[in-house]
């Protein structure tokens, strides 16, 4: 079970982690898609701050267990928000989203299953 556990934390550790390196530096990509949802572009460094977060207290949770819980379901519930906004545009390209969800719903799953079950 643990190579269950490290296999999917560090995927998503590694997952998240470049998504806050794409928000951080400036890259086009999240800023046109805060645009199409509406949404301020101020908010760019403050979501990638946030994946970050989410990445660091994934690899912090082989220490301190409740802290990769904690962080796995953070993520998962930035990714109900994530959803939330593309909806209310009506946006239906949920491709990338999906995957990013699943992700951190594994992540999440395995947590609970290795160390609270």
């Amino acid at each position: 079970m643990f190579a269950v556990y490290a296999t999917v934390t560090i995927f998503a550790s590694l997952l998240y982690g470049s998504a806050a390196v794409v928000y951080l530096i400036g890259h086009e990509f999240p800023k046109a898609q805060l645009d199409m949802k509406r949404l301020p572009r101020s908010w760019v460094p403050v979501l990638g701050t946030m994946l970050a977060a989410g990445a660091l207290g994934l690899l912090g949770g082989f220490a301190v267990p409740m802290l990769g819980m904690l962080a796995a379901l953070c993520l998962v519930l930035y990714f109900v928000g994530a959803l939330l906004a593309h909806l209310r545009v009506g946006s239906r390209k949920l491709a990338n989203w999906a995957g990013f969800f699943a992700t951190a719903v594994a992540a999440l799953g395995v947590n609970l299953a290795y160390y609270w079950t």
